[in-house]
């Protein structure tokens, strides 16, 4: 079965579906419960589609992705469900028939999405034995990051995006300090044929790299940041600055989420590394060219990003605005 197909035709129940979470009664609402499945098999099967068929489980399997059903709704949304999948199971006997599973795209989608299943089943596995991070933890944490926390402020900002080279860098960052405003910085720059990109935003700190959140505590209203990137420069002029602190216990609990989160990613990549130092890896053809130009070794690697648990924590000197977010946002 294809994912392909399964998400073209799920589309056509899905917005019915969405929003539902399995409950211990689903399983009696599409079919009795495991005594009376154990003295009849047919109990197990919630459908049949010409020569196929659709079991109870396979019902549940979709209901346990979902979240918020409530018990008067199990029987009435089963059957959503169901309906979903036996439109499912026909496009799959279609697509049989018509010997698309021999469709060499589609057989490679297949291995791809069965490894990927699989990778990440490992990760997930590598991940559970990650520790929950204690309160001297996460009091740590909250007293490392004042701009963060005891220290927040939301920033009013007139941002510049702009691509320069080396020379344009230094005369910039010799210029942009005694620049009274964004119009003027604007106006230097289209006079110099610099090409730009700006915008004025309000911004939490949650939602800014560290690297320049750093910069940003130490300004104040009216001041420049300057931050110099491999294809430009990021500036930013403070327009606000309105002190916005958060407590201890506010941010605990996001807090948590986050070094847990950082300690499952890190390690997963410890994990692919150890593997990669005792593994026979050898590359190939042009890769093996590639991979000679860019010293490469099989028993090195930075990270494992195909396989994380969790949503990347971005580069190094970010903070992963998506964990504390949860936790921060509209707290004023």
């Amino acid at each position: 079965m294809t994912l392909s197909l399964f998400c073209s035709t799920a589309r056509l129940r899905t917005s019915l579906v969405l929003g539902v979470i399995a409950s211990a009664s689903l399983l009696a609402a599409c079919g009795g419960g495991s005594g009376d499945s154990d003295k009849k098999g047919s109990t197990q099967v919630a459908a049949k589609v010409n020569s196929g068929e659709i079991s109870v489980h396979q019902v549940n399997f979709v209901l346990q992705r979902q979240q918020g059903l409530k018990p008067e709704q199990a029987q009435a949304v089963s059957r959503r469900v169901l309906d979903g999948l036996v439109d499912q199971e026909l496009a799959v006997q279609q697509a049989i028939e018509q010997k698309l599973d021999r469709d060499p795209r589609i057989v490679s989608t297949i291995d791809a999405a069965r490894r990927d299943i699989l990778a990440r089943a490992y990760a997930d596995r590598v991940a559970d034995a990650a520790v929950a991070p204690t309160a001297e933890d996460i009091k740590a944490y909250y007293d490392s990051k004042p701009a963060l926390f005891s220290k927040r402020r939301i920033y009013g900002l007139q941002e510049f995006n702009i691509e320069a080279n080396a020379d344009q860098k230094a005369a910039l960052k010799t210029k942009i300090p005694s620049l009274r405003s964004a119009e003027e910085l604007a106006g230097a720059l289209k006079a110099a044929n610099i090409r730009f990109v700006a915008r004025s935003v309000s911004q939490a700190p949650e939602n800014i790299p560290m690297g320049f959140l750093d910069e940003l505590a130490k300004t104040s209203e009216g001041q420049w940041v300057t931050v110099v990137t491999p294809a430009g420069m990021n500036v930013a002029l403070v327009a606000s600055a309105k002190p916005a602190p958060v407590t201890e216990e506010a941010a605990k609990k996001a807090i948590e989420q986050f070094l847990l989160s950082e300690r499952k990613r890190k390690l997963v990549a410890d994990g692919i590394k150890q593997l990669r130092g005792s593994a026979k890896i050898e590359y190939v053809g042009q890769f093996a060219a590639a991979a000679s130009a860019a010293g490469d070794t099989a028993g090195t690697t930075a990270e494992a990003p195909a396989v994380a648990p969790t949503p990347p924590a971005g580069a190094s000197d970010a903070l992963d605005a998506t964990a504390l977010q949860k936790g921060l946002s509209g707290l004023k």
